[in-house]
């Protein structure tokens, strides 16, 4: 990889298009995006911190911050639209998670927001689904999903409930709609028709109410998801009824065809304590606050936009529209951006208290770029960048400072612009012309221009004495001295996309579209070298430092490296193209700029391998890219209006070692003009300064001496209170004695009975809960003893039961077991009677008889118990006696079935028996369980009753627990109270001494102020003596003052006579300074024709040279066709082939024609100027003739007006005399005339007198009269003198028309 990376160090731009694109972190801190990154802003300290976008993406749509300010969540679009959560309190602003709409296929997500408890995030993705989705980002799990809209009404914003997690608003073009969380799913809450309305913006102002802004500059107020009311931006709050009136006059304006004024666009609006802000139109936004009557609004702030003093139509920027609004946590700053890519901000508190004047935003950082920047230059001996863009405007920032130097907006699209090595030059391309502007302390103006339109490059040389600009596919050089057009380079057939200059300036690489780069000599306009690969259109190139490789990018997505106009390799870059690269100084790492806005640092020298970093920059297509001449920044510019500064470092994170420190110009322009207006505003300042200095200190006086007033009375009131304090003091703490002696024996009456009622207290609750307990332990050891006596008689009844249940039980199984035997015996007889008759078959009868008999006793011992079978047994042996042996075995077979019967008899009967002893039990167990459950039931009676007696007891125990738990706490308040007044009274005391000393300290001051009073009025009484003296002094120098005005008047009359002289000689010497440049003129004149000349005869001589190339290659290739002699064809093909190759017919028409018509165009238009010049020159000769005879014509007419005016002046002096004269031998001879002849003498010498005076009136008339004319007559001097001056070189001469 590369060992020279780039880190993002700075960025001016905001990027537009993005939802909610600015929101605060913190009171200092903003976040908005820029180009590829969002950007931490630090307002006060002006640094940032990036958070650079996701790789292969389109681009970000929204932005949105979490309620605790610690999350923010970026949506971009991309191949599948992802919301990227940033956890903001990491240093890095490390990624959390990414979250996508899963399965779902989504393109982007339009809208973000956080709930209040940060857990939970809501997107809503755009078209054509508009379907929203509720996560809980944390473990990236989709919890409820739903579309909102059709794919004609899009959503604007969707908003949590800043109280409940679970409910979420939605809305959009003619969609309000609330949404509820519940059982996994989002279910709609509201259901308004509300198709009229295209809903922009919206936010919640309680748990119930949200504030809608329409297109139409409507506000709409929802609570519950209802409408409650309505009303206009732009007036008062209107009430429901007269907007219904307003709805029904639409349609009657509608069909009288009026056009309705446009509504301005709620685009924007944010919540706050006081109330809500919202965008109200193009450049304004309106501050809302509640009202104590129904919960309405009214609008209290109106905050424009102002307009921009550097635009040409500064009204402009009042036109732009707001796009977000954001307030600062504390509720003091309000940040708004606007869709031309602007923030402002503005302190609410100042436009709280700016009441009756218009409140105004300021710029947040910086203006700026709001279109595409198209050109980027720098300068070596500032810090300074200079920007163009298609907004018209030209900007200068400062690299090192980070701010925004100076910006201008012109009337024309900027596509190019260079920088000047000084730093006090700019070069810009205009669609119209080339201008070279310089950079003035607060102003850019034009000085030259060039007639090249749209020009797309231009840069100046790293010398600074030329520049280069291009004119579609021609390269002018100009001189920056002389503005002369030096060289003109053609060769491309396409437009030149860029131009770099070598480190000596001896050369020049061009690129074009035509996919040629050339290498320009521009000392000869010579083709050095070059490269055509008609492919690939050339966007970018670069020179290495020592000017022998060259670099170019194209539209054929590769890195070309060309020597000696040889491509030596290629470095292919993955199907992205590059716009634009450049090379470090070092010419250690070359960075390129993509079409996707990111920027590649390659290490050099190059490799076939992918041997780059790719860094995230902008989100539009590099337009320009500048390394700084130290090595330590790059510097790019692109389509999405940013310029991005990057601190170029190694891999250890320092900087690039530099050849040589270099130390920036702090220089700057300024016109004299301005110069002189801010040294006139300066001094003007000055001596405002000073008389606000004299009238403040006029001021402090009177307010001393009303102060010095004030403290008397202040004084005088003091002591009267303080002397009343005295005697209150006095009162208050005899009063206080006498409350203290009650208060103590209150307090010890208040224990002592409070001590006995404890006591006695004390004894009774104790004596009562003995006997409680005393009764308690009897009902205890009663419950015990009854128990035990139930337990026992349980006991017994159940042994007794077992007992009786045991002989029932052998009783019948003896009974059962005779039974048995029973049975036995006649089931054994049964089968010996049966044997017997078997037996019988083959006896004789007697035999037969013999043997019944024994078996008959046998019977008889067998059966007694049982007589009647006896006898039936007897009776059928008798019977067997005289019967046949089948009669016997019928006998028999009855006996057996007697037998049977009496068996099943006998069964009944057990079973009988055992049903009536099943059933005597059962009842003798149901009368047991039966006195057992009345025995229970007596005894949980009353052990019930024990219960609720022993409950009623521990209820008053507890009642006199609390009782004494509260006198407790009664004694503890007391006691508290008492401590209480202790310490008030300790304070009480404090507060008295306190005062004691305030006393005496008023006293000491009182004393101090008196005698500060006594020495201020023995030095007021000084001070009206001082005063009193400088009166007379007053007077004494008003005197002198008069007499000096009378000695200052003769000598400003010979200052006047002075300084007109130096003005005659001014004059004389302006005209010789006219004439030295007149010649200097004529000198530059001459060395211009003499350069022209020369020009000529170099490019003669070098025509000659190229004439007698081609003539030799002609020769030579003539000598070759000449071989052919022999063969007529071949001759026929050379011959035509040589007049291919060298001649063309039309070509050779034009060009001699052309060449010709030059020659003589030009040998006219320099006859005509020569011609021109000559009569120039007479018609100079002759005025300088005549003005030389009317200057001495005039100053012999002035020799002979000063020689009148000192003859008058002779006059008047004798005349004066003689006045004089007669008056004192007027006074002679006074007496010695009579009356009559004194009158008549008298009256003869007044008449006189007023003749001599008239005339003296007369002499001064004619003085200056003749003053005046003589002023005259130098004003024309000088118009005649202005009007002979020749024409400047620079001035064009008029086309001359044949």
């Amino acid at each position: 990889m590369a060992s020279v990376v780039a880190q993002c160090h700075y960025i001016f731009g905001l990027r537009t298009g993005v939802i909610n694109n600015i929101c605060y972190f913190d009171e200092q801190t903003v976040i908005f995006p820029c180009g590829n990154n969002c950007v931490r802003y630090n307002i006060d300290q002006r640094w940032q911190r990036f958070i650079p976008g996701t790789e292969k993406s389109q681009g970000m749509q929204a932005l949105a911050i979490s309620a605790n300010r610690r999350y923010l969540a970026v949506s971009e679009r991309g191949e599948k639209g992802t919301i990227t959560v940033y956890d903001l309190q990491h240093e890095q602003s490390r990624k959390r998670k990414v979250l996508s709409g899963g399965e779902v296929p989504v393109l982007e997500f339009v809208s973000m927001a956080f709930s209040p408890d940060s857990k939970y995030l809501i997107g809503q993705a755009g078209a054509p689904d508009w379907t929203l989705f509720y996560w809980m980002w944390e473990k990236q799990k989709v919890m409820a999903s739903v579309k909102t809209t059709g794919s004609t009404n899009p959503i604007n914003q969707v908003s949590f409930n800043p109280q409940d997690n679970t409910q979420i608003c939605v809305s959009g073009n003619g969609v309000f709609k609330l949404f509820r969380y519940a059982e996994g799913a989002l279910k709609q809450s509201n259901f308004l028709k509300l198709e009229s309305h295209n809903f922009l913006s919206h936010t919640w102002m309680s748990e119930e109410r949200v504030i809608a802004g329409t297109e139409t500059g409507r506000l709409l107020v929802f609570e519950s998801g209802d409408l409650r009311w309505e009303m206009s931006v732009t007036t008062k709050p209107a009430t429901q009824e007269a907007d219904r009136q307003l709805e029904r006059r639409k349609p009657e304006v509608k069909s009288e065809g009026a056009a309705p004024a446009r509504m301005p666009r709620i685009t924007a609006i944010t919540s706050y304590s006081k109330g809500f802000a919202c965008s109200a139109g193009p450049g304004t936004v309106c501050l809302f606050e509640k009202t104590e009557e129904k919960d309405n609004y009214r609008k209290t702030r109106e905050i424009r936009i102002p307009a921009d003093p550097c635009s040409n139509e500064p009204s402009h920027a009042e036109q732009q529209e707001m796009v977000t609004l954001c307030i600062s946590p504390s509720e003091e700053t309000l940040v708004t951006s606007t869709d031309r890519g602007q923030l402002y901000s503005i302190t609410l508190s100042s436009a709280e208290m700016s009441k009756g004047e218009q409140a105004h935003f300021e710029f947040l950082s910086h203006s700026f770029h709001s279109n595409i920047i198209t050109g980027l230059s720098i300068c070596i001996r500032k810090p300074l960048i200079a920007t163009c863009s298609l907004d018209h405007s030209v900007r200068i920032w400062n690299f090192e400072t980070n701010v925004l130097e100076l910006h201008k907006e012109f009337q024309e699209e900027a596509f190019s612009v260079a920088l000047h090595p000084s730093g006090l030059f700019i070069l810009v391309g205009f669609s119209d012309k080339l201008r070279l502007m310089n950079l003035l302390i607060d102003d850019v103006r034009t000085f030259k221009e060039f007639t090249v339109r749209g020009c797309r490059e231009c840069v100046f040389s790293h010398g600074g004495h030329m520049f280069a600009a291009v004119n579609g596919n021609l390269i002018h050089i100009y001189s920056s001295t002389t503005f002369d057009n030096l060289l003109n380079l053609k060769g491309h057939n396409g437009k030149v996309r860029a131009i770099v200059w070598s480190t000596d300036d001896s050369r020049l690489v061009s690129c074009g579209m035509d996919g040629a780069v050339y290498e320009w000599n521009t000392l000869n306009s010579k083709r050095e070298s070059e490269s055509v690969l008609k492919s690939c259109s050339y966007t970018g190139v670069t020179i290495s430092p020592d000017a022998k490789t060259i670099f170019a990018v194209g539209t054929d997505c590769t890195l070309k490296e060309i020597q000696d106009c040889q491509i030596l390799r290629e470095v292919a870059a993955d199907d992205v193209a590059y716009t634009t690269i450049a090379m470090s100084r070092s010419g250690r790492v070359l960075f390129a700029g993509t079409s996707i806005g990111t920027v590649r640092a390659i290490k050099y020298p190059l490799s076939t391998q992918k041997d780059w970093i790719e860094y995230q920059a902008h989100s539009g297509a590099v337009t320009k890219m500048v390394i700084t001449f130290d090595d330590q920044y790059l510097l790019t510019v692109s389509e999405d209006c940013c310029l991005l500064i990057w601190k170029i470092i190694d891999k250890e994170g320092r900087g690039l070692k530099r050849d040589k420190d270099i130390t920036y110009a702090e220089e700057i322009l300024i016109t004299k003009s301005d110069l002189e207006e801010k040294n006139q505003i300066m001094m003007e300042l000055k001596t405002r300064v000073e008389e606000l200095k004299m009238e403040n200190e006029y001021q402090l006086r009177l307010k001393d001496m009303n102060y010095n007033e004030k403290i008397k009375d202040l004084s005088e009131k003091f002591v009267q209170e303080i002397e009343s304090l005295k005697t209150k003091n006095q009162v208050l703490k005899t009063e206080k004695e006498k409350q203290e002696m009650s208060h103590l024996e209150v307090t010890r009456e208040v224990v002592e009975k409070h001590s006995r009622e404890q006591q006695d207290f004390e004894s009774t609750s104790n004596q009562k809960l003995m006997l409680e307990y005393e009764k308690y332990q009897e009902l205890q050891l009663k419950s015990q003893l009854m128990q035990e006596g139930y337990e026992r008689q349980l006991q017994a009844m159940e042994d007794s039961k077992g007992r009786a249940l045991e002989e029932l039980t052998l009783f019948y199984e003896a009974k059962l077991q005779e039974k048995m035997l029973m049975l036995g015996q006649v089931r054994e007889g049964y089968r010996v009677g049966t044997g017997g008759g078997r037996m019988g078959l083959g006896c004789t009868l007697e035999e037969l008889t013999l043997f019944y008999e024994a078996k008959r006793q046998e019977k008889m011992l067998m059966l007694g118990q049982v007589r009647e079978g006896y006898r039936v047994g007897t009776g059928g042996g008798r019977m067997g006696l005289g019967c046949t042996l089948e009669e016997l075995t019928l006998f028999y077979e009855a006996k057996r079935q007697e037998k049977m019967l009496m068996l099943g008899q006998c069964q009944d009967e057990s079973r009988q028996q055992m049903r009536e002893f099943e059933e005597s039990k059962k009842q003798m167990e149901e009368d047991g369980d039966r006195e057992i459950q009345d025995i229970r039931i007596k005894y949980e009676r009353k052990l019930r009753v024990e219960k609720e007696i022993n409950l009623r007891l521990k209820g008053e125990t507890g009642v006199m627990r609390k009782k004494f738990s509260s006198l407790q706490k009664d004694i503890d308040d007391r006691n508290v109270e008492i401590e209480k007044l202790r310490v008030e009274q300790q304070k009480l005391r404090g507060v008295i001494k306190s005062l004691e000393k305030d006393i005496l300290g008023l006293k000491k001051e009182i004393q101090e102020r008196d005698e500060t009073i006594q020495d201020k009025e023995k030095r007021i009484y000084d001070l009206k003596k001082k005063n009193q003296e400088l009166e007379k002094f007053k007077f004494v120098l008003d005197y002198k003052i008069k007499e000096l005005k009378k000695q200052i008047e003769p000598r400003e009359n010979d200052i006047k006579e002075m300084k007109e002289q130096i003005q005659e000689m001014e004059g004389e010497l302006d005209q010789v300074h006219k004439r030295n440049t007149q010649l200097e003129l004529n000198i530059t004149e001459l060395k211009l024709k003499l350069k022209a000349t020369d020009k000529e005869m170099h490019k003669e001589t070098q025509r000659v040279r190229d004439v007698e190339a081609l003539v030799r290659r002609f020769k030579t290739d003539l000598h070759n066709c000449v071989g052919f002699i022999q063969e007529p064809k071949r001759l026929k093909d050379s011959i035509r082939e040589l007049y291919d190759h060298y001649v063309q017919q039309s070509d050779v028409v034009d060009i001699v024609g052309v060449d010709a018509d030059i020659q003589r165009e030009y040998s006219r238009q320099r006859e005509h100027l020569e011609r021109n010049v000559a009569s120039l020159k007479r018609k100079l000769a002759k005025d300088t003739e005549v003005h030389r005879t009317e200057n001495v014509k005039i100053m012999k007419e002035n020799v002979s007006l000063i020689k009148e005016i000192n003859d008058l002046r002779r006059e008047l002096r004798l005349v004066r005399t003689q006045v004089h004269d007669n008056k004192s031998q007027s006074g002679i001879s006074k007496k010695k005339l009579s009356s009559s002849d004194l009158t008549a003498l008298t009256s003869v010498e007044g008449r006189g007198l007023v003749a001599r005076l008239n005339f003296e009136e007369e002499a001064e008339r004619i003085i200056q009269l003749q003053r005046v004319e003589i002023q005259r007559l130098k004003m024309q001097m000088q118009g005649q003198s202005h009007s002979l001056i020749p024409p400047s070189s620079s001035t064009k001469l008029p086309v001359l028309t044949t």
